[in-house]
């Protein structure tokens, strides 16, 4: 079976980078539960994106970072993209080490409410204002610009009280904000918005004009 194949890799993989043994169970069981879902389906992105979805509705909200992070990583065992598996081994693309920092615990709604009266200092402001120029410049109506603003500001709130400005921080920190959502199409919005977002936050604005062209149709981050 050819789940069973790619889980066994996985696990392989990171038992050699040092993964614990609680760590290479729990992850282990996540996948399991993939792994009955993915059975028969098109190696592509829409019925992996779909199917991690479906899953997500069952995980407690505090393992959300976790079972993504799973998800994303296994990703390129289940396509059996050898090459992808080795960038990622390179770079290095594997996160064996659970999140020591997690965002407060807050509503949506609070979140949103806070927008109407919410500072951002110069260092918030700077990529929110490159970002909003960047989708004026692909065409985008002043009212899209004005909701994925919005929506980027939330992400700023939620990485405040991180200890660093990383990539590790930003996808916690996504991870966590996305089970606030109860409705999939807007996970999915927020996802596209906070993947394009993460070029200009990180200051590399240039690479955020691939992303628009390449669009954003991918739960991977």
């Amino acid at each position: 079976m050819r789940e069973k194949e790619a889980i066994s890799a996985y696990l392989k993989l990171l038992q050699a980078k040092g993964a614990v043994s609680a760590t290479l169970h729990k992850r282990a069981l996540f996948l399991d539960q993939l792994s009955s879902r993915l059975t028969s389906k098109t190696r592509d992105s829409s019925e992996y994106r779909t199917v991690i979805e479906d899953v997500m509705e069952t995980i407690p909200t505090d393992d959300w970072h976790e079972s993504l992070t799973v998800a994303r990583e296994f990703y390129p065992f289940w396509l059996k993209d050898i090459k992808a598996i080795a960038a990622m081994n390179i770079n290095p693309g594997f996160d064996i080490i659970p999140a020591q920092w997690k965002p407060d615990q807050i509503t949506l709604k609070a979140l949103t409410d806070s927008l109407v009266t919410e500072k951002f200092d110069t260092s918030e402001n700077w990529p929110l204002k490159a970002y909003a120029q960047a989708l004026r410049h692909e065409g985008a109506e002043q009212s899209v610009v004005e909701t994925r603003v919005k929506l980027v500001k939330i992400i700023l709130i939620r990485l405040r009280n991180a200890p660093e400005k990383n990539n590790k921080a930003y996808r916690t920190a996504v991870d966590l904000t996305l089970p606030l959502f109860n409705l999939k199409q807007n996970r999915r919005l927020f996802l596209v918005i906070v993947r394009e977002f993460y070029h200009f936050w990180s200051g590399n604005p240039e690479a955020a004009k691939m992303v628009f062209k390449e669009g954003s149709d991918n739960f991977i981050l």
